[in-house]
């Protein structure tokens, strides 16, 4: 298993620093798998430590059918001469979440299709899951690479109404299929009250429980990637992750895929006593799974104030280096959020404040105990504390939304890291190193920051925003300087040819760009 937000081109951590971190302990208990992280040791030569971190997934045909959910997606290099693509390998794999519902009842369920490499059979046969009459069927996508490219088969793109991104653009780490017209169905079975969302919660800090739109939970790209986990035998076979599967293979490691969903419902769920949002796992019977549809419709359910929603900046929905209205709105729609008229509705600046007024007291608040709780990534942090301090600072800095040039403010947290650079400890105060890990990297000249000139363009629009947005935290700073953690625990190739229309849109200055059309735009090799 890699962290929780796995490095690309514009994200935080060397992916090299992830490799052979796994979960490998599975404990099927109260209906539900759960999950124990241990580190796995990684016996691979030196020179297959740079893995090709661009990879293609194949679409079976008839993606929305209980066949195709249960025919294996398969793995293969987008560009075979920068190397091949194996699941097996936790810097390249890709993962398949589908929710169904069945608008009748209002009943949802998930399933969890399996990944394998191209030409490979999985080291157990799938489950064929039954599917209501009617039922309307959403699939999501999440990676562990930088850029996830969808490929058809037999027309199943246009089948499944897949949205890998904008034209030639892809989104990067996710992708999803008929994922409107599934949220569409169950927002009518909300509202009709066929389908009931959970009460979300007290936290044991005695604030509401996290959801995936709660400023102390996103980063730099939230809604991304997903709760899946797959099997992984020593003969690099995968299987589904089913309690019939972990029995029968009793020495296959797990693999997961980094994500704010896992995040919540795994990591700061079972820090703060607070429960996702489960469904029945038609792959597993009797077994409840979390999902990021799931989270999304209880996030919508019970929205916090402010809500985080995909902003512009986000390195997910560019074109190339510039702030696109209609992909942010593309990816908007696969998570259950609302469509926008202006990128002033997605203003970077706002979103990069909200963090600062509402990450920050919120993770010096629990710190006590996401002090005492694992690391979500043993390569990333030592502890749940320091990992979301470096998660935080990462997200602040220039490689990520570059909030510290749109509020000229350095990160209120500085990060201790150790000669492997893993976050060994974390304080809150006034940060005055400019290393890499306390998000204050700020030389201008960098060729790197080149992406972040729009984000400072696109929201010249919000200069009433933010104005104290400098001396905002002042007073959180000043305390808890010794909090510290235990020391013991789309490098888019597409940019250039860009052929719509939304880059006359990347300052945010179109108040009237057409809202995104949810329908295929994938990527078709």
């Amino acid at each position: 298993m890699k962290n929780f937000k796995h490095a690309r081109s514009r994200r935080r951590l060397n992916p090299l620093m992830l490799i052979g971190v796994l979960f490998t302990t599975v404990l099927v208990a109260g209906g539900a798998i759960f999950v124990f992280l241990s580190p796995h040791q990684d016996t691979r030569a030196a020179d297959e430590d740079a893995p090709n971190p661009n990879c293609t997934l194949i679409v079976p045909a008839n993606p929305l059918s209980a066949q195709g959910l249960a025919t294996p997606y398969q793995l293969a290099a987008t560009n075979g001469k920068k190397g091949a693509c194996h699941e097996k390998n936790p810097a390249q794999s890709a993962f398949v979440q589908a929710a169904i519902i069945d608008p009748a009842t209002g009943k949802v369920s998930i399933y969890d299709p399996l990944v394998v490499d191209k030409g490979r059979q999985p080291a157990a046969d799938t489950t064929v899951p039954q599917l209501p009459q009617g039922a309307i069927v959403g699939i999501w996508f999440g990676y562990n690479g930088d850029q996830l490219t969808l490929k058809g088969q037999n027309n199943s793109l246009q089948d499944g109404n897949c949205v890998n991104g904008l034209n030639k653009s892809v989104f990067g780490q996710f992708a999803y299929c008929n994922a409107p017209a599934f949220f569409k169905a169950a927002n009518q079975a909300i509202q009709s009250g066929k389908l009931v969302p959970p009460a979300l919660g007290t936290g044991s800090d005695g604030k509401p429980c996290p959801t995936v739109r709660d400023f102390t939970v996103v980063d730099q790209d939230q809604s991304d990637n997903l709760t899946t986990i797959y099997l992984l035998t020593n003969n690099g076979k995968m299987a589904q992750a089913t309690a019939t599967n972990i029995a029968k293979l009793p020495n296959a490691t797990i693999i997961t895929n980094g994500s704010d969903n896992g995040l919540v419902a795994r990591a700061l769920d079972g820090a703060l006593g607070c429960k996702p949002w489960t469904a029945p796992n038609l792959a597993d019977p009797g077994q409840m799974e979390a999902s990021l549809p799931l989270n999304e419709l209880l996030a919508a359910a019970h929205p916090t104030n402010p809500v985080a929603l995909i902003p512009g900046g986000d390195p997910m929905v560019l074109v190339g280096d510039n702030q696109s209205l209609t992909k942010t709105n593309l990816y908007r729609a696969g998570v259950n959020q609302p469509q926008i008229n202006s990128l002033n509705e997605a203003s970077t600046k706002t979103y990069c404040t909200n963090l600062l007024d509402v990450a920050v007291p919120r993770m010096k608040l629990d710190a006590p105990i996401t002090r005492q709780q694992p690391t979500p990534d043993a390569g990333a942090a030592n502890t749940l504390f320091t990992f979301l301090a470096q998660r935080f600072n990462n997200t602040w800095g220039a490689d990520g939304l570059n909030c510290q040039n749109l509020l000229d403010q350095r990160s209120p947290i500085k990060v201790k890291t150790n000669g492997d650079g893993v976050a060994i400890a974390a304080s809150f105060g006034n940060n005055n190193n400019n290393g890499d890990n306390n998000g204050n990297k700020k030389n201008k000249n960098n060729n790197d920051n080149k992406k972040n000139k729009n984000n400072n363009n696109s929201d010249k629009g919000n200069n009433n925003d933010n104005k104290d947005g400098n001396n905002k935290n002042n007073n959180d700073n000043n305390n808890d300087n010794n909090d510290q953690a235990n020391n013991n625990t789309n490098n888019n190739q597409d940019g250039n040819n860009n052929q719509d229309n939304n880059q006359k849109q990347q300052d945010g200055n179109n108040d009237n760009g057409a809202k995104a059309t949810p329908t295929a735009h994938s990527t078709k090799q």
